[in-house]
C-alpha cells in the first residue's frame, strides 16, 4: 500500500451527539404564538392563556425572559397593538404585520413539505417554449433560444465529458432549463364553516384556514397576476378578505353547498381570463338550501335528494362554463364518497379524499399543475 495513503485527506461522515439549535427566547415563544393565534381565531387573550399553561408544563420562559417580556417585544416589533373590544373594554390584538407573518408561516410549512418530497406522485406536464422557468432541465435541441441555456449545468456537463485540463464546451454539453407560457389563473377557494368542522373532537377549520392563508401568500408573492377569491359557506355564503383569514370561526350552521357554488361561479364569470377553477374544502354532506321566499330548507338526516340534485345541477352549470371543481373531502363515509363521485362526474372535475395532514400539499400540487395548462 502506498505510504502516503493515510496522509491523503479523505471525505466521510463525522458522528456526534445531537445538539438542538439554540434559539433566541423570543423566537422560541414566537413560533408557538403563531400556531396558537390561528387556533384561537385571532383571540389574543385566549392565546396567552394557552401559552401560560404550556409555560407551566414545559418551562418555556426563564426568570430573565418572561411572558410579559415577550408581550412587550411583540409590541415593539409591530406584531401587537392596543385595541378596544366590542364590549368597550381595552384589549390587545394582532397587527397587519402579524397577519402577513402568519400567512408566510403557513406558506413555509406547506410549501416546505412539498420541496422535501423526494418520491411519489410524479405527475407529468407537457412543457414547451415559454418565459416562466420550471426548475427542470433537458438536453439542448436545435432551435432552442440561447438565453434558455443553463450556464452552470452546461459547464458542469463539459467538465464531466471533456475533463478539466482539456476543457471545451460543445453543443452536446449544453443544458436547457424548461419553461412554460405564463398563464393567468383565477381561483375561488370555498371553505365549509358548518358546525361539523369542529365536531367529534377534531379541529378541521384550522388546517383549512392555514391552506387559505398559504395559498393567498403564494399567489400574491409568486403569481401576482393570478387571482384568488375566498368564500365561506354555512347556511349562506359570503366572501372573506385575506386579512380576515386568521379570524375565521365555525358557526352553528348547516351546509349550503349550493349557495357557495353559486357565489363562486358568479365571481368567476366576471373574470376575463380563460383559466378558472374552484377548490372546495368540506367535510360534510350538503344539508341546506335557501328557497326563493328567503326561508331555509334543512335536512341533516342522510342525503336529501332534493338538495343533492341542486348540487349536481350547479356542478353541471360550472362544467358548461368551463370551470372545473376540485373537491377536497375531509371525510370518508361511503355514502358521502358516492355523492362526491357523482358530483365530480357531473362537473368532470376532480376529487381528493384526504385527511387533515396532507390537505395543504394536495391543494398546492393541484394548483401548480392546473395553472400551467388551460383547464378548458
Amino acid at each position: 500500500m502506498n505510504k502516503d495513503f493515510f496522509k491523503t485527506p479523505r471525505k466521510g461522515f463525522t458522528f456526534k451527539v445531537f445538539e438542538a439549535e439554540k434559539k433566541d427566547p423570543f423566537d422560541t415563544l414566537f413560533d408557538i404564538f403563531k400556531e396558537l393565534i390561528v387556533h384561537t381565531s385571532g383571540d389574543f387573550d385566549e392565546t396567552m392563556e394557552w401559552m401560560k399553561q404550556l409555560d407551566q408544563e414545559y418551562k418555556l420562559t426563564t426568570p430573565s425572559y418572561t411572558l410579559d417580556d415577550f408581550v412587550e417585544d411583540l409590541k415593539k416589533r409591530g406584531y401587537l397593538q392596543d385595541r378596544v373590544k366590542p364590549d368597550g373594554k381595552g384589549g390587545k390584538g394582532i397587527t397587519a404585520k402579524m397577519e402577513q407573518t402568519i400567512r408566510q408561516s403557513a406558506l413555509n410549512q406547506i410549501f416546505g413539505n412539498l420541496r422535501k418530497k423526494g418520491s411519489g406522485n410524479h405527475r407529468t406536464n407537457h412543457l414547451g417554449k415559454g418565459d416562466e422557468k420550471t426548475g427542470n432541465y433537458r438536453e439542448y435541441q436545435f432551435g432552442d433560444s440561447l438565453d434558455k441555456v443553463a450556464l452552470t449545468e452546461s459547464i458542469k456537463n463539459a467538465q464531466i465529458n471533456n475533463g478539466i485540463n482539456g476543457f471545451k464546451l460543445t453543443e452536446q454539453d449544453l443544458i436547457v432549463e424548461e419553461t412554460h407560457f405564463k398563464s393567468k389563473m383565477s381561483t375561488v377557494l370555498m371553505i365549509d364553516i358548518s358546525h361539523s368542522m369542529i365536531l367529534y373532537g377534531e379541529d378541521r377549520i384550522t388546517p383549512a384556514k392555514k391552506v387559505a392563508m398559504a395559498l393567498s401568500e403564494l399567489i400574491t408573492t409568486r403569481y401576482p397576476k393570478d387571482s384568488l377569491d375566498i368564500i365561506v359557506f354555512g347556511n349562506d355564503s359570503w366572501v372573506v378578505e385575506m386579512k380576515d383569514l386568521p379570524y375565521l370561526n365555525v358557526g352553528p350552521y348547516h351546509t349550503n353547498t349550493v349557495a357557495g357554488l353559486q357565489l363562486a361561479i358568479d365571481i368567476l364569470r366576471r373574470k376575463r381570463n380563460s383559466n378558472k377553477q374552484i377548490f372546495m374544502i368540506t367535510d360534510g354532506k350538503p344539508s341546506c338550501l335557501r328557497l326563493k321566499d328567503g326561508t331555509y330548507y334543512k335536512n341533516s338526516n342522510g342525503l336529501d335528494e332534493y338538495i343533492v340534485q341542486k348540487c349536481y345541477t350547479m356542478a353541471s352549470q360550472a362544467r358548461k362554463l368551463h370551470i372545473p371543481i376540485t373537491t377536497f373531502m375531509i371525510a370518508k363515509d361511503n355514502y358521502l364518497m358516492q355523492f362526491v363521485q357523482q358530483f365530480t362526474a357531473a362537473n368532470k372535475g376532480k376529487a381528493f379524499y384526504t385527511g387533515l395532514k396532507g390537505l395543504g400539499e394536495f391543494i398546492f400540487e393541484d394548483y401548480e399543475q392546473n395553472r400551467i395548462k388551460k383547464v378548458r
